[in-house]
């Protein structure tokens, strides 16, 4: 099959993030099985869904591990112009679908040339990990990272994840954390705002302590300027609360994502966070004695990827992109996951990530050839008596 073919087969399957993904990942096993290569899939614990991992050549250390994740973005809302589940060729070099870029795309280049793999005189493995939930928190990253550590007798060393980036090598991403905070007051006649304790005040005070304390970190030179914004970031995306102008608010929540660059500590912040929310419990509860604010995570955190320039996945990766840029994304993918397992990672996919998520998603045919010619290189690489 040829990339094309399988890039459309993969985008037939509307598997969202949070849902099932046992039709693509059970469609992608069988197809490496083809080629006689034994396919492990890690169940979650209800066995609706699954991570897939397989090893390519030798059981020896010192391996690459490709990486990708198998659902994608809702398109509920968008307004498509083709079906978002059958790849479309508009005769323009792109080729339209949802997933078809964000990351469908570099999981069809390692099928496409798994043939190629399998033939090849490979000196030093070559790894398949396909997760599920990136999407809604990089959930199974965790344990799939883990287990290419700790499921094989030998030991891979290095992880590429193929997250659209235009083939340029990326050696850095910002963790993120979203949370969702909860506050109860007392309601009440707005005449009596004094003595009751609206949620929704208390709220917006919750929410000027974040953005004071992104302001602060700026302000302390908590800079990297290999990311844009070059700071980290705290975001309130969605608040609610109350039932009407008149009456006090006794219960509002909002939910809010932490960005960080690799300097700065999540749990740190999200600490200051919380000892703040108890000094405003200790004061209000002197007016009504049940108000509380209650952080609870929306998704874990995802760790930040903060590759050094002269570690060695970074030479080659560009060796086999062709490429010699090195960049930073805002984004959060698996990359920070496998690194926190001792992998030296990169991102580095066909496609652009200004396409992800969006109506009309597209990779250009071009990309999609570069995404092949990156892991032809690759074989090159590890079928050499030289590589290390």
């Amino acid at each position: 099959m040829t990339v094309e073919n399988i890039l459309a087969k993969l985008v037939s399957f509307p598997v969202l993030g949070g849902e099932s993904n046992l039709s693509i990942i059970h469609w992608i096993k069988e197809h490496i099985e083809t080629y006689g290569i034994e396919v492990n899939l890690l169940p979650n614990a209800e066995g609706n869904k699954a991570s897939l991992h397989c090893r390519i050549g030798p059981d020896v250390d010192g391996g690459v591990i490709l990486s990708g994740h198998s659902d994608v973005v809702p398109v509920e809302g968008q307004e498509w112009t083709t079906d978002p589940f059958v790849l479309t060729d508009k005769g323009d070099g792109k080729l339209y679908g949802r997933g078809s870029c964000d990351m469908k795309g570099f999981i069809a280049c390692c099928l496409a040339v798994l043939p190629q793999m399998v033939k090849a005189d490979l000196k030093k493995p070559i790894y398949f990990a396909f997760s599920y939930d990136e999407e809604v928190g990089c959930l199974a990253g965790p344990e799939l990272a883990n287990t290419l550590r700790t499921h094989y007798r030998e030991t891979p060393k290095y992880a590429i994840i193929g997250e659209p980036s235009m083939m340029e090598p990326i050696v850095g991403q910002k963790g993120i954390y979203i949370l969702e905070t909860y506050v109860n007051g007392s309601a009440g006649h707005s005449s009596r705002i004094k003595q009751e304790i609206s949620a929704i005040h208390e709220s917006m005070r919750l929410i000027q302590w974040l953005e004071n304390k992104m302001n602060q970190l700026i302000a302390d030179q908590r800079l990297d300027e290999r990311f844009h914004p070059p700071h980290s970031s705290i975001h309130i995306g969605l608040v609610q609360g109350g039932i009407a102008p008149n009456v006090i608010a006794d219960k509002a929540h909002f939910y809010w994502d932490l960005r960080t660059i690799p300097m700065d500590d999540i749990d740190g912040i999200v600490e200051e966070f919380e000892t703040f929310c108890r000094s405003q419990e200790e004061k209000l509860r002197a007016i009504f004695p049940d108000f509380s604010i209650r952080t609870v995570e929306n998704h874990p955190p995802v760790p930040h990827l903060d590759t050094k320039a002269d570690d060695e996945v970074v030479d080659l990766t560009q060796r086999i992109s062709g490429n010699s840029n090195l960049n930073t994304v805002s984004y959060a993918a698996e990359a920070g996951q496998f690194a926190n397992e001792g992998f030296q990672s990169a991102i580095c996919g066909p496609g652009s990530i200004a396409q992800a998520h969006r109506a009309n998603e597209y990779i250009a045919r071009e990309q999609l050839e570069k995404g092949v010619d990156m892991l032809k290189n690759l074989i090159q690489e590890l079928s050499s008596e030289h590589f290390s």
